[in-house]
């Protein structure tokens, strides 16, 4: 099968104008063969930069504003509009959104979108590294699932979430064959955790970054040189967000990439037989795995931010809020 990952830049919290990137650079993996299209980590409406350029809680309330606005409702229209480019270029999709709960609580969260069904799972990252807690929620194992396709098992984590090995290892129990990380991890020692990974579970990775210069956002941007310090573009050379992007065969040997400094679309075919052939000598949750000695308990239970509970007390009714 031939799998497209979209290292490309999105257009910074607007929802909107980004979802119009989106269905251009669909229809063109599409254009090239693919049938599975990854886009980067909380593409939809892009990063909150201020998290790293900015010191924690120093007045970014504008710009929180603005991400709580063009956040993704799941399910919602722009849900809708993902499931329709998935629909009209017959293709998987897989995309890094901000998810909006109900209850106000922003989700770094990937979506899987067949070009049948639609919206059939969604994974929210389980710990936000960093400031990233300034601004995200947590997740639950309720959330780590694979998913089964025409072509093969896709499944995956989110950025540092991939250094969880507890958490890989239950996607590897559930069989995935390609495995999805989109991310905004740097520099060389990120390459070698995306190899590691395709060795260690002999299956196909596909790391997708965004590619995103300074001239990409808006001179109109509220607070564009608090958002963007002078010396902070000039450690990253104007690029904001560089890429990083790789795809990699279960021997851990490159296919595609890294690309850096650019936008640009990376395709490859993938055998998936190879992966039938490689886990001849080294399959983790079978017959390299030891159940006798090993034991992984996993909850798999949603865990929503409040849990209401009403209930008489002498005088009144009460409701009682608990984590």
């Amino acid at each position: 099968m031939r799998v497209a990952a979209v290292q490309a830049s999105y257009i910074l919290m607007d929802q909107k104008a980004t979802l119009d990137r989106v269905a251009e650079l669909t229809a063109s993996a599409a254009g090239q063969g693919a049938q599975l299209v990854v886009f980067p980590e909380v593409f939809v409406p892009g990063t909150p930069i201020w998290i790293w350029t900015q010191p924690i809680w120093d007045g970014d309330d504008d710009w929180f504003g603005l991400l709580a606005d063009n956040a993704v409702a799941v399910p919602g229209p722009a849900t809708d509009r993902l499931a329709a480019i998935a629909s009209e270029h017959g293709v998987w999709l897989v995309i890094g959104v901000q998810e909006r709960e109900s209850s106000g609580t922003i989700y770094n969260a990937v979506l899987y979108l067949s070009p049948d069904d639609g919206l059939v799972e969604k994974h929210r990252k389980l710990v936000p590294t960093g400031g990233e807690r300034t601004v995200w929620g947590m997740g639950d194992g309720s959330t780590l699932r694979v998913v089964q396709t025409p072509f093969g098992r896709i499944g995956g984590l989110i950025c540092w979430e991939n250094y969880m090995p507890l958490a890989r290892f239950h996607l590897y129990a559930q069989g995935v064959e390609i495995w999805v990380a989109p991310t905004l991890g740097l520099g060389d020692a990120w390459v070698a955790s995306m190899r590691h990974l395709a060795r260690e579970n002999q299956m196909f990775v596909v790391g997708v970054n965004p590619a995103v210069h300074a001239d990409r956002i808006r001179l109109d941007f509220p607070d564009r040189d608090r958002l963007l310090p002078a010396e902070w573009l000039a450690r990253m050379e104007s690029w904001i967000e560089p890429g990083n992007s790789v795809i990699v065969a279960p021997n851990g040997g490159l296919i595609a990439g890294p690309v850096r400094n650019a936008e640009e679309t990376l395709i490859a075919d993938l055998d998936l037989g190879l992966i039938r052939t490689s886990r001849r000598l080294l399959d983790p949750v079978g017959h390299y795995n030891r159940p006798d000695v090993f034991r992984l308990h996993v909850d798999t239970s949603a865990r929503p931010p409040v849990v209401v509970e009403s209930f008489p007390l002498p005088e009144s009714d009460a409701a009682v809020y608990r984590p």
